[in-house]
């Protein structure tokens, strides 16, 4: 029997900054489904965002509450906020560093929503590139890659460890305590900015386990997103650049947001998204990213990768604008978890990052929270793990024998993307999400792999949450039509 004190699920930025707050005489295992920059944390560009210093925390606070429409759970708020400044010191004492002027001050910046420039970067916009390599290169603990957890392995309400599907071998591996850190849902839209593999597993899984997950219809579409490619996984076109002065404009190179929000390309995420959706829906013209403000020398230095990526599809900027669209970006609700990112009615497993709902982002995450939420709340987890050691008399498990998939999944799981990205996207109907209920009821009674299971199960829960949630309110946006 494989024995360790704690299993993290997931290579992220908040898994990894969990097996870094873990003592090295803990016996720790870290499990990846795939290579290990395949995950939502790599792909972060803007930055991660805190308090500056005591005096920004209850504006900090203001801003992500007013950002969440009145859903945060402000104590949760208050643990994000009040946490901020020691993980970011305590990432820059054990090395890491942040972009800095030539004096070595820090470079903040403005994100929407954001009521003053807060948010730290690094590489310019590779800030979730470049936390995630530092966080593998500190890692001292043992991690299983190319494996994929199966199943939780729960008695009587407590979680004794994971069953894992590694090179096709099924095995079990136990634990005294799990968290679960497997990231969000991009691969059930068929226009997402998720990395390839994130495909809600572990969400699925839970409700299997009879696992509350709540909040599953907040669902944040980014609106700058460059969709025009074969890729299911599109580019992101960051928030800084709305915040340093990109605009968005029609086809005729009209600014049109201040149709909907005085606040313009600096409103937050959901109206922006919806704005974008509602005049193109509205004049039948596309969208774009004008980056004319920005000087050339100057946008190569602060948007390396973007620049670069955009000059190999043919794009000359920032003198040329980039057509754009909104796509699936993050998932607001998860896991239910408490303050101490405990999964309440399982003992000894956590949830944390966005896998998890500590209703810290309410009906709209603000920009860049993402990366510090799971900062905050590993350090959470890792704590309460720490003060509260228990001895555990291991039960063994029997080697599940499920299929875990069939040929005929690919089909069903790309009708899936589909009917969720025209039914359970930006702006939703009931009778559309009632169109996506019946469909995925059916897929549910055909003979599937458990692996499809999953996905169809996060799936239905975030129909259900949607439908029963019938006012519009933050990114849940919803009409009688």
């Amino acid at each position: 029997m494989m024995q360790y004190d704690v299993i993290i699920i997931g290579a992220g930025v908040a898994g990894l900054y969990a097996a870094l707050g873990l003592p090295k005489d803990k016996k720790v295992l870290i499990i990846n489904k795939r290579e290990t920059f395949k995950c939502n944390s790599f792909y972060a560009q803007g930055g991660v965002a805190l308090a500056v210093d005591a005096e920004d925390i209850p504006a900090h606070i203001k801003d992500t509450l007013e950002a969440g429409s009145g859903l945060c759970c402000e104590n949760a708020v208050d643990v994000l906020s009040k946490n901020s400044r020691a993980v970011i010191d305590d990432l820059i004492a054990r090395g890491f560093e942040f972009d800095s002027d030539k004096d070595g001050k820090l470079l903040y910046t403005k994100e929407a929503a954001h009521s003053r420039e807060r948010i730290l970067h690094a590489g310019g916009d590779a800030t979730g590139r470049y936390m995630h390599l530092f966080l593998l290169e500190q890692n001292p603990h043992a991690m299983l890659s190319d494996a994929r957890v199966v199943d939780l392995l729960i008695k009587d309400n407590e979680c004794y460890g994971v069953s894992v599907l590694d090179h096709r071998e099924r095995r079990n591996i136990y634990a005294k305590d799990v968290i679960i850190a497997s990231g969000g849902v991009g691969s059930l839209f068929e226009f997402h900015t998720n990395a390839p593999c994130i495909s809600a597993d572990l969400q699925g899984l839970c409700v299997l386990k009879g696992i509350e997950l709540e909040r599953m219809e907040m669902l944040q579409f980014h609106p700058t997103v460059f969709v025009d490619s074969n890729n299911a996984q599109k580019m992101l076109l960051t928030e800084a650049l709305r915040g340093e002065g990109a605009t968005i404009e029609d086809e005729s190179g009209r600014r049109f947001l201040f149709d909907y929000d005085e606040r313009g390309e600096l409103a937050s995420r959901d109206i922006v998204s919806k704005a974008i959706y509602e005049h193109s829906k509205k004049t039948g013209m596309k969208t774009y990213l004008s980056l004319k403000n920005f000087e050339h020398v100057y946008f190569t230095q602060r948007f390396p990768n973007i620049y670069k990526n955009l000059q190999i599809l043919g794009f000359d900027v920032p003198r040329e604008r980039v057509p754009i669209s909104p796509a699936f970006h993050y998932a607001i609700g998860g896991i239910k978890t408490d303050l101490h990112a405990r999964v309440p009615s399982v003992k000894s497993l956590y949830a944390i990052g966005e896998v998890a709902s500590t209703k810290v982002h309410g009906a709209n995450r603000l920009a860049s929270n993402s990366l510090l939420e799971g900062l905050v709340f590993a350090k959470e987890a890792v704590k309460d793990i720490l003060e509260n050691p228990h001895a555990k008399s291991f039960v063994e498990f029997p080697v599940g024998d499920e299929v875990m998939s069939l040929k005929e999944d690919k089909e069903k799981k790309n009708l899936l993307r589909k009917i969720m990205w025209e039914n359970v996207s930006i702006v939703r109907t009931k009778k559309g999400l009632n169109r996506a209920l019946e469909q995925i009821n059916v897929m549910l009674g055909e003979k599937i792999g458990k692996l499809l299971r999953f996905r169809l199960l996060t799936a239905k829960e975030i129909v259900l949450s949607a439908l029963g949630r019938e006012e519009s309110i933050g990114v849940h946006y919803i009409t009688s039509d």
